[in-house]
Order: structure tokens, then sequence, then C-alpha cells
């Protein structure tokens, strides 16, 4: 009897499923495997990688060269992989950052996630990585690989459930917003658009209850602390219910809708995420993965405090309750 056919769609969920969840999909690779990548700084996912390249796998990985800050977290491993004999490039010029997270494996699964390769993030953080197995998926994915890989435009389709950046993301994302008709969970570190601000505010106004699990202050940028206190105390004054991550780090983005429905990938709610970067996400409604997506959500939920944003103009207040400070958790 054959066994039976991989689900359309299947999370991992960080720290749970931890670094050995993206270890085992690199040690299925037979063939290919393209990866395109943030941050890699795992020794974990290194090894993988040279294992699956000893044994024939074709592989090509694309690193983003500097964060918006201008760190260059990526020099050592590019290194590594290149003295190991692999094809390693920089990602493409056309993005100031490409902050996407992908992995495809033998043409057969595709990984869409909100983590780095990155230990941090397979152990202190709260993240979400969705595998696929729908061949239109895949092919779009490998489709953008080769698209920065060769320096050529890219012209994504709009219809197999990808949401890429700087193309269409933030009204796919505001349609995602405006179809909750009962519940809308967000999960997400970074408020900077007011387009999905004022999308979020007007579920609340046609009487969708929306809860907000943000990580305050931890891990924004200067700039962005303005925009995102204000949009957190805007959505509490029109009745948005938010709670502030807490033992976890909150870097995942999350958007779920009427428990059926959810969006998720590497892009924050941010201007410079829709409009100017690679990123990439997806939308799910594998009920698997949805029901999973809203245990974690319901559980940080319940472990999380309310929180009310200070006052984005008084700094006196905005380390009240945060977690210390961390120079390599920064939410491009």
């Amino acid at each position: 009897m054959d066994p039976s056919p991989a689900p359309v769609q299947r999370l991992l969920v960080m720290p749970d499923d931890g670094a050995a969840a993206v270890v085992a999909l690199i040690d299925q690779a037979q063939e290919q495997l393209l990866l395109k990548q943030f941050k890699l700084q795992s020794e974990a996912v290194e090894q993988a990688l040279r294992r699956a390249h000893e044994r024939g796998v074709a592989i090509r990985v694309m690193l983003n060269p500097h964060t918006s800050g201008g760190d260059r977290w990526n020099d050592e491993a590019f290194a590594l992989l290149e003295g190991w004999g692999f094809e390693v490039a920089w990602t493409s010029e056309s993005f100031p950052v490409t902050h996407e997270k992908s992995m495809v494996i033998d043409g057969r699964a595709a990984l869409i996630a909100t983590f780095n390769l990155s230990d941090k993030y397979f152990t202190e953080t709260r993240d979400y990585g969705v595998v696929s197995h729908d061949p239109q998926v895949i092919a779009e994915v490998t489709a953008g690989f080769e698209a920065d890989w060769q320096r050529r435009a890219f012209d994504p389709r709009l219809d197999v459930g990808l949401v890429w950046s700087n193309v269409h993301s933030r009204g796919q994302m505001a349609r995602v917003i405006d179809s909750a008709q009962e519940t809308l969970w967000i999960q997400h570190p970074k408020y900077v658009d007011a387009v999905i601000l004022e999308r979020i505010v007007a579920a609340r106004q046609r009487g969708v209850k929306v809860r907000v699990l943000c990580g305050g202050k931890h891990g924004l940028s200067d700039w962005d602390v303005y925009d995102t206190f204000s949009s957190l105390r805007v959505m509490e004054l029109f009745g948005v219910k938010i709670r502030r991550q807490k033992a976890l780090k909150l870097h995942a983005k999350l958007i779920l809708v009427d428990g059926r429905a959810a969006m998720t990938g590497s892009m924050n709610i941010d201007r410079s995420a829709f409009d100017v970067r690679r990123e990439l996400g997806i939308e799910i409604d594998a009920p698997d993965v949805i029901e999973r997506l809203r245990e974690t959500f319901a559980s940080d939920w319940e472990e999380a405090k309310k929180y009310s944003a200070p006052d984005p103009l008084d700094p006196a207040f905005h380390e009240v309750g945060e977690l210390p400070p961390d120079p390599h958790f920064v939410h491009n």
C-alpha cells in the first residue's frame, strides 16, 4: 500500500519544534535545495547543509548582506559555505534588505517562515513556519528564487496564496483583515502602517472581537517606537484588546481570522516591509495548521498581561516591564 500523501500544509512552531524540525527538512533533500535567508547563524543547520552537499544535493544559497542598520550578520556563514564549495550569493541588489526566509526541497516542499535560521530563533522566540506541498506554491517560491538569483524582475502570481513584497502584500493583508466577521487575532511586534491600522480599527468598529499580542518595545528601533506605540494606543481607544507577549520574545507575524484562515510570513506590519524589501508570506486554510495556530495564540494570550502602550513622547515610561535590550534582536 502506498504511504499516505503529505498534507498540503504543515506548521512548524518555534521554539517548540526547534532546530531539529529544520534539520529534518534539509536531511530529506536528495536532489536540490534552494535557500534564501535573512540570517544564517546555526551550526546545526550549517552542518545539515554540509551533509546534503556531501551526498550530492545541488544546493544554492542566497544570504542577505546587511541589515537596515548596516550589520553584516551573514559574512561568516557566507565564507563558510563558500569554503565548502557551495553555490552561494548575496541577495538581489534590487532590494535594500531581503527579509524573506524560504527553502525549497527537491521541488516537492517549500518552507515559508517567520524565523531566521539562527539558534536564538529556535530557542527564545515565538515564530512560525509553514511547509507547503502545493505544486503551485513550490513553483512560485522557486520562480522567485530564480529571479533574484539571476537579478531578473519577478511578476508573481496572485492566485496561489503567496504574499510577496514589494509587490502586493499590503493589499493582501488588508483583504485578510477585511474578511474577519467574528474574531481577529493578531500576533505582530511592529505596527508602522496607517492602512493596516485603519483596517484593524474598522474591523473592531463593525463588531469583530480583536485581540492583539504585541512585544512592547523589545526589539523595536528608536524610530519605530513612535508609530508602534501610537498605533497600539489608537487601537486601544477603539476597544481592541491588547496584551504583551510574556516569556518568549515575540518575532512571529500572524493574522488569524475567525478561526478559519490565517496569514503568516516574513513581513512586519511596516511600510518598508510592504514597499521596498523582498518579503514572503503565505495564506493558510489547512484545518490542522489553523488549529495549532489557534492553540498556540490562545496559550500565549493566556500567559500574557494587558498592555497599554506608554506615550511615545515620554521615554521615561518606555522601559517599564520590558525585557533587557538585546542588540542581536531587532525587528528589521
